[in-house]
């Protein structure tokens, strides 16, 4: 930092004669906040300290100008000022405090850190930035490089045991470690890590244990423990226990917690056998590190004593299982077996049996409750049941509460009570062309008894049967026997079916028999002995023909037949609808008619004789305007007087279509061509006319009025026209 309170540059211009005519002005970098100008004179002043590190160096610009006009008498003349440093920056740990970690055991000159300082003077300027670093706390464990601010180790072998955590002081000094420089310090610290090296070891050369012989199996009876003063991986330790006395009865596994041996029972323990086991364990690291094996094994062994305590137990039985045989038809009572506990603790007490009834099935035996003898309760049926399964309970007569449970199985034995029958199929077939000494069939027996092994069943024909007979049997001598024919071809037309008695007997004891009849029906076969038929109506039938050829004629007529009725029924639905439609459904009742008709002759489509005469309409008639089918009840219709009016005429045609019950139920239309009476034209057929032109006179045309008046002239001009008229 430099203070100025001197003169730093002078001005003047050649046009300055000292007249006080001259004015000088300055401007740039700093110009009237660090640096300042007199007017007159034109002297430059620093008016503040001036730092390097702020900023190194000022750009001004100088003018001279006339005081009067304001013009500048030379140009503008422009120039640097550069601050030159000095040392007033100390060096600075820009990173600190550190924290750095080296391995336990290492050697020296091991690498742990490198620190850096920095120093915010010019470099290039003097020794003001030239750094020099140095230990002033952690000697004589480290060490560091005075230029390039490396840490090392300094001694050999340190143990993280002995101590894990250091703190180092480190010190930066500009002006290359000489006096006057300015310095600065930084703490680094630094933890040993662990290393293996260090086996584990048992704080004591023998752990004693004490375990009930109830203990069950797979439980811990016990914790030993290895110290390791490693730290991490480095201190797991692997637990074993080395064969010998007791050994195979005992397991260790790691706790990887706290890294103990728990001790664990692998069999079940017996105080009566043995009271006490002593066996050896050995305690290891599992990572090791192949630098320090030349310290010794990594590894330690203590002994275990482990003393069996009395524990008061249950009855043992004799067996773990125990399996009895019983026949079928033994009495009630008969005894079959017996189970055996003993109470083996010392002072052994006395043992009650009883069954644990679980089923209706425990029921058929019962047990003596101080022998343990097993005896039928009820009669036994190997083919209802052939095997029982149930559980005896043996308790302490002195302390009621210990049990033991065994399972007893008993297989109920057969006794040969049923006979053997043939196996399914009981019927088969011969061919008609079928030669003498042909087996036709193989049958085999079943039994419903068990039948041991060995057991063999004979095949016989019955006696009756065995005169004179169409097919024998042939004992094959190994279970099975062949049904044989006897005669030289068969004849269905004769006989159809044969029924054959064969007996069978078993080998057990007492020997049990019974006859089976067997149906053979004679059929009909090619010359391979194939069966083609085996029907009695397929005698009868042409050779020609098989059976399937006979089911396809018979399906083909079967489809003609269903196409016919198909077609007959779809024409006369046809012919219903068709009517239906022109007669039935009638909307309106409005029939309507494509032809002209024949005109007033034509007569036999509807009868006009009612519309003009009045007095045909007293007669009963049925309608028209409605379906034909159903007939309908006449009605009477009241007598109808001359020349009543057409009105009173047609409100009694309506009244009478109203009240008539076999009307239809929809609107109809009922057309009536009654002229009424009264006209003075009178009726205008011509029907009544006469039969020629020349007997026609037609004045009378002319007394009709003036609405007929053109009529009356067209024909009255006709007439004077005609000269057959001419008198």
């Amino acid at each position: 930092m430099l203070t100025i309170y001197c003169l730093l540059i002078m001005l003047h211009s050649d046009l300055d004669k000292g007249e006080g005519t001259v004015k000088y002005t300055l401007s740039g970098d700093g110009a009237g906040t660090v640096f300042t100008i007199d007017e007159t004179t034109g002297d430059i002043h620093a008016i503040r300290s001036l730092d390097r590190e702020e900023k190194p160096f000022y750009t001004l610009r100088a003018q001279a100008v006339d005081i009067e006009t304001r013009k500048p008498l030379e140009p503008e003349s422009e120039f640097i000022i550069k601050v030159q440093d000095i040392n007033d920056n100390e060096p600075k740990f820009l990173d600190g405090p550190y924290v750095a970690s080296v391995p336990e055991m290492s050697p020296v000159g091991a690498y742990v850190l490198q620190v850096k300082a920095t120093d915010a003077d010019d470099p290039t300027y003097g020794n003001s930035a030239r750094v020099v670093y140095s230990i002033l706390q952690g000697q004589p464990y480290f060490s560091i490089d005075p230029k390039t601010g490396v840490i090392r180790t300094a001694l050999p072998n340190m143990d993280r045991e002995v101590k894990e955590q250091y703190q180092v002081l480190i010190q930066a000094k500009d002006m290359g470690g000489q006096l006057g420089g300015l310095a600065g310090t930084t703490i680094v610290n630094i933890t040993l890590t662990d290393v293996n090296d260090n086996p584990p070891r048992f704080p004591k050369s023998i752990f004693h244990l004490k375990v009930p012989e109830s203990s069950p199996i797979g439980s811990a009876i016990g914790r030993i423990r290895a110290v390791d003063p490693d730290f991490g991986k480095n201190a797991e330790i692997e637990y074993n226990i080395v064969p010998g006395d007791g050994g195979n009865l005992f397991d260790i596994v790691t706790d990887e917690d706290t890294q103990e041996g728990i001790i664990k029972l692998k069999k079940p323990l017996d105080f009566e056998t043995k009271k006490a086991y002593t066996f050896k364990v050995e305690a290891s690291n599992l990572h090791l590190d192949h630098r320090f094996h030349s310290a010794g094994p990594f590894k330690d062994t203590a002994t275990v004593k482990i003393s069996v305590l009395d524990v008061d137990e249950p009855p043992v039985f004799s067996k773990p299982l125990y399996t009895m045989e019983v026949y079928e038809d033994t009495p009630v009572g008969t005894i079959i077996g017996a189970v055996t506990a003993q109470d083996l603790d010392v002072g052994s007490s006395a043992v009650r049996y009883f069954i644990d009834w679980k089923s209706d099935g425990d029921s058929y035996f019962t047990i003596d409750g101080t022998e343990g003898t097993i005896a039928t309760n009820e009669l036994l049926d190997r083919e209802s049941t052939a095997q029982y399964n149930f559980s005896i309970i043996a308790s302490k007569v002195s302390n009621p509460l210990l049990t033991s449970k065994i399972n007893i199985l008993i297989n109920v034995l057969d006794v040969n009570e049923f006979p053997p029958e043939i196996s399914v199929p009981y019927e088969t077939a011969v061919c008609e062309n079928a030669k003498p000494g042909q087996i036709i069939q193989v049958v085999s027996a079943a039994d419903r008894d068990l039948s041991p092994a060995g057991q063999q069943f004979s095949f016989r024909l019955s006696p009756e049967a065995a005169i004179k007979p169409n097919f024998t049997v042939h004992d094959f001598r190994n279970n099975t026997a062949g049904i044989e024919t006897r005669r030289n071809g068969y004849s269905r037309r004769q006989q159809e079916l044969y029924f054959l008695p064969v007996v069978i007997e078993d080998s057990s004891y007492p020997v049990q028999s019974s006859t089976n009849t067997m149906t053979i029906r004679v059929c009909r076969c090619d010359s391979d002995g194939t069966i083609l038929s085996c029907n009695v109506e397929a005698i009868f039938l042409p050779v020609g023909l098989s059976t399937g050829a006979l089911i396809a004629i018979l399906l083909c007529i079967v489809i003609l037949l269903a196409i016919v009725v198909l077609y007959v029924a779809l024409r006369r639905q046809r012919k219903k609808d068709t009517l239906m439609t022109s007669k039935e459904d009638i909307r309106d009742n409005v029939i309507h008619y494509d032809d002209e008709g024949g005109g007033e002759e034509d007569t036999q489509a509807f009868d006009i004789g009612a519309l003009r005469n009045p007095k045909v309409i007293e007669e009963n008639k049925i309608r028209r305007d409605i379906k034909p089918d159903s007939l309908c009840f006449p009605r009477q219709r009241p007598h109808v007087e001359d020349n009543t009016d057409i009105r009173d005429f047609i409100h009694q045609r309506l009244q009478e279509n109203d009240a008539d019950p076999a009307a239809p139920p929809y609107d109809s239309l009922a057309t009536y061509a009654y002229e009424g009476n009264g006209s003075v034209a009178e009726s205008l057929s011509s029907i009544d006319s006469l039969t020629t032109e020349a007997d026609q006179d037609y004045d009378y045309l002319t007394d009709w009025g003036p609405r007929f008046k053109v009529l009356a002239d067209m024909f009255g001009e006709e007439e004077s026209h005609n000269p057959d008229n001419v008198t």
